[in-house]
């Protein structure tokens, strides 16, 4: 049961998601200090300034319509820079490969892992002789890895 819980951590996808969670705490952090000490005050001085800027009252009840606003221009802000920075340039590359384009990572085939295993083995030993001929279609004689 523990293995299993053990491979569900450390598949890529969670690893993934637990990097863009911190990733966006920490965006999340910026945007907010950029709208406290910044897009607030601004609102509220255009809304009049001075202690009620940003607000006003109805039968005794405050309406801070400032804060509302400053709030929605900050969600605004926030989607047009993802949208931006990483939503276009994924659908760019992802286009990009369908059209054949630009292609994903190269993945070295069983074969060529495998000789390069062996070669690194060799040159552990230190035999001596230098690296032997690798790929496919060598053979190695008895006593030799």
């Amino acid at each position: 049961m523990i293995k299993g819980f053990k491979d569900f951590l450390l598949r890529g996808n969670v690893v993934d998601l637990a990097v863009a969670v911190v990733i966006g705490a920490a965006f999340s952090a910026v945007v907010t200090a950029f709208k406290d000490s910044f897009l607030t005050p601004l609102i509220n001085l255009a809304g009049g300034g001075g202690q009620f800027g940003g607000r006003f009252t109805i039968n005794g009840q405050p309406f801070a319509w400032g804060a509302f606003l400053s709030q929605v221009i900050s969600f605004v802000l926030t989607a047009a820079i993802i949208y931006f920075v990483v939503v276009i340039p994924m659908k760019v590359l992802m286009e990009r490969r369908r059209r054949g384009e630009e292609t994903g990572p190269v993945q070295p085939t069983q074969v060529e892992l495998l000789a390069e295993i062996r070669d690194l083995l060799r040159g552990q030993q230190g035999s001596g002789r230098g690296a032997a001929p690798s790929g496919p279609g060598t053979t190695t004689l008895p006593g030799q890895l």
